[in-house]
């Protein structure tokens, strides 16, 4: 079924969710919207990690990605994901209701051209958020992070655990 290494232990233990996702600088209480949710990877640490007054939007286009999360979540008892099957070139979403957007492993790929995507995550994101990118393998995408700057949109804070963090202008 689709999406089975994607939440494995073997996956998991190459790659810690929580270390990267440390590198995302997630507070307590914050709203986020995750693109490209998958299985939940990074989807049920960073809902732990916003806690209860925080809200986790994860968002995929695939049902089947979204029927095993929805499982996942139901599993971990997790009432702080709200799961969105919709593309993320428009997300339906209230504009400047978002504190920080994770794109962790969906960019570059074919259906999300960042020319598009990147309008809506800064439409979607309040004025002090942040657009948060992990790039997989990041060898082979360099030159993403030099498309965001050039968008305009946002401009570079930091790169922590492989975690390149953009502020909203």
């Amino acid at each position: 079924p689709a999406g089975v290494l994607m939440g494995s232990k073997v996956r998991q233990w190459i790659f810690d969710p929580f270390k990267t996702l440390r590198g995302a600088d997630i507070q307590s209480g914050q709203t986020i919207l995750e693109v490209g949710c998958g299985t939940g990877f990074f989807t049920i640490p960073a809902a732990k990690l916003i806690g209860d007054q925080g809200c986790l939007v994860a968002m995929d286009v695939s049902s089947g990605f979204i029927e095993q999360l929805s499982k996942k979540v139901q599993n971990a008892d997790l009432k702080n994901v709200r799961i969105v099957k919709r593309d993320a070139l428009d997300t339906g979403l209230d504009t400047a209701s978002i504190d920080k957007v994770l794109l962790f492993g969906v960019i570059p790929f074919p259906l999300l051209p960042l020319n598009r995507l990147l309008p809506e995550m800064h439409r979607v994101l309040k004025p002090e958020g942040t657009l948060v990118v992990w790039l997989f393998p990041p060898v082979v995408h360099f030159w993403v992070p030099k498309s965001i700057l050039r968008s305009g949109l946002f401009t570079y804070m930091n790169k922590r655990n492989g975690v390149y963090n953009y502020k909203r202008c």
